[in-house]
Parts: structure tokens; sequence; C-alpha cells
């Protein structure tokens, strides 16, 4: 499959190559659905559970569609990535396969988790302060200084292409189901799995409606797209959605979701711990904070199911434990499922 050489942005025929590139290495991620829920919400739900990937979350997808293309003698001196925790793993594993080696930049207020599997898969972890530090200036200080190419978490176009294999898998998934797609929901950070999903589903669903998820906190997709514009998010915002933290959407990823989503939607940290739980309920999975916002967009109804045929991504599931017994042990967990 011939790969787009004069475009800035991938197409679909990047994102089937990536999915060649990842045959046998990622894991193709079931796409899901609970009779109960379907009955509860009036229609059909299907999620695609990326929580099933290697190392918890899609970020494997497009780190190794990344790192595979490097020239080898560029390669082997080593790789380099900023990143909350999903990204960190998925640069991680990935360099592992390729046998050579990963410094990560960390923020030190990051999930214990995410830090501790980072240095599992044999990853460098250089911690930072996200509130006096710069995680892009110092990873780009460590390329420059240790000769290592610098892997982004979103806006490159092999990171892109590699997510948009999730949504390629997703449109064909549901095609075998038997399960035209109305709309498909995504969670957002810097837009790299929606950019991905919106090629690869506008493809092959072109009737698909797609909408990015944020936390209310964190909605500078949402404004962006509402306004034309890439906006930031001012600083000291909070989410408990630590993987969707970013304060303005990617460059690249925002000239393609800028002409291929329908709109952007918002929850609030409580609407996402809900979902959380009742993923649990429901499909039996731990999702994390962030992966869980599409779901609750659904749940909340800010996107109506009823009568109708809708996927979310449920994008990761790197949560701390005790996190993830809080949510379920919170007052009217097991009533809101």
């Amino acid at each position: 499959m011939a790969i787009s050489p004069n475009s800035d942005l991938p197409g679909m025929d990047d994102i089937r190559d990536a999915a060649e590139r990842l045959r046998g290495h990622a894991v193709e991620t079931p796409l899901l659905e609970s009779p109960l829920l379907n009955d509860k919400l009036g229609g059909r739900l299907l999620l695609k559970a990326e929580v099933l990937q290697r190392t918890g979350s899609f970020k494997f997808r497009g780190a190794f569609n990344r790192i595979s293309r490097i020239d080898a003698g560029i390669r082997e001196k080593g790789v380099v990535a900023f990143s909350s925790g999903n990204h960190a793993q998925g640069v991680a594993a990935a360099a592992r396969q390729h046998d050579i080696s990963a410094v990560i930049v960390m923020p030190s207020d990051a999930p214990a988790l995410k830090i501790a599997n980072t240095r599992a898969l044999g990853a460098e972890v250089v911690l930072y302060d996200r509130k006096t530090q710069s995680r892009e200036e110092l990873g780009e200080a460590i390329a420059g200084e240790r000769g290592l190419t610098l892997v982004r978490p979103y806006d490159d176009f092999h990171v892109i292409a590699g997510q948009g294999t999730a949504g390629l898998e997703l449109a064909m998934q549901a095609k075998a189901m038997g399960a035209p797609l109305d709309a498909v929901l995504v969670p957002v950070s810097g837009g790299g799995l929606m950019a991905g999903c919106a090629l690869a589903i506008g493809d092959l669903s072109p009737g698909t409606e797609m909408y990015a998820v944020e936390p209310k906190a964190y909605d500078d997709t949402a404004r962006s797209l509402a306004t034309g514009e890439r906006q930031r998010i001012a600083d000291g915002a909070h989410s408990i959605c630590d993987a969707l933290q970013v304060h303005t959407p990617g460059e690249l990823t925002f000239a393609i979701n800028a002409k291929r989503l329908s709109g952007g939607l918002t929850v609030t940290d409580e609407q996402a711990m809900t979902a959380m739980a009742e993923a649990f309920t429901y499909f039996k999975l731990v999702i994390e904070p962030g992966g869980a916002v599409a779901l609750a967009a659904v749940l909340t109804g800010a996107l109506p199911v009823r009568g109708r045929t809708v996927a979310v991504v449920a994008s990761g599931g790197n949560v701390d434990p005790d996190l993830f017994r809080s949510v379920l042990d919170r007052p009217g967990a097991e009533e809101a499922s």
C-alpha cells in the first residue's frame, strides 16, 4: 500500500498501510454491546474496547507505526516522548519490540500505575512539574542532547495514521454485525485518535456523524470547532481525566477534525466517573476517567441513542486501583447503573 508522499496529512491509504504494519503486533480490539444497556437507552450502543489494546490504550497503535518507520540507523539511537501516561506506555512498548531505548518525560503527578508500567516496559522516566515546566521543551532538549528521535503524542503524520486503525476496525466490525453507524463518539485530548477515526470512518461510512468528547474543564476542541480556530485552555484548569489534559488541539489533527466532525461534546468529571461504573457493570471493563468520556456523553443524553446505532470508543483503562475502587464505592454508583 502506498503512503501519501505529497501531503502533510494522512489519508485512508496511510491508515490501511498502518494496519498492515501493525498486523501481528497490535490487538484487534472487540466491538462490544450490552443488551441490558441497549434496553435502558432505547437504541443500540456499541463500545470499541481499546482498554484491551497492548499497554491498555489505543496509543500503542500510533507509537508502533511511527517508530517502525524511523530509518534503522537513526532508530537504533533510541526515542524520546512526552506523555501523561498512555502515550508513554505505548512508546515504551513499541520501542521494546524494536529493541531500542526510550526516554519518557512524564508529569510527576501522573497516575502511579502509568509511571510504574512505563518503567516496567524498560523506559527511562524523567519526571517534571506540569505547573512550572514545559514537557515539549524538555522532550526536545533531551532529543537534541542525546540524538534521539522525538515521537510526538498526536501531531504526527504516522501517529495519526496508526490511531486511525482503531476507526478502521470499528467500521468493519460494525458492518459485520449488521449495524449501520449513525454516530461515533471519541475521547479527545490532542486529537490524534479522533482525526484517525474521522478519516477511516468517514471513508467507510460517510453518513456517520463524528463527535469529539472532552472534560468540561478541557473543552479546547469543542471551542475550536465552534470558532473555526484553535483555542487554548487557560492555565490552572483541572480534571480527573488526566489523559485528556492538553491545552489546545494539535495543528495537524485540527486540520482534519475541523473538516470532518459534526461537533464537540463535554462531560463533567462526575459524569465520567458514573460512566466508569456503568462500563464495569454492563461490559465488565475497567476504564480510566479520560477513556470513559465518550460513554458518559451517551449515558447523559448529550447525544441521544434512542432509535439509533451509536458507537463509542473506550480509549484507555490505565486507572490507579484506589481511584477505581473509590469510583465504584461512590454513593449512588449502584443506583446509577
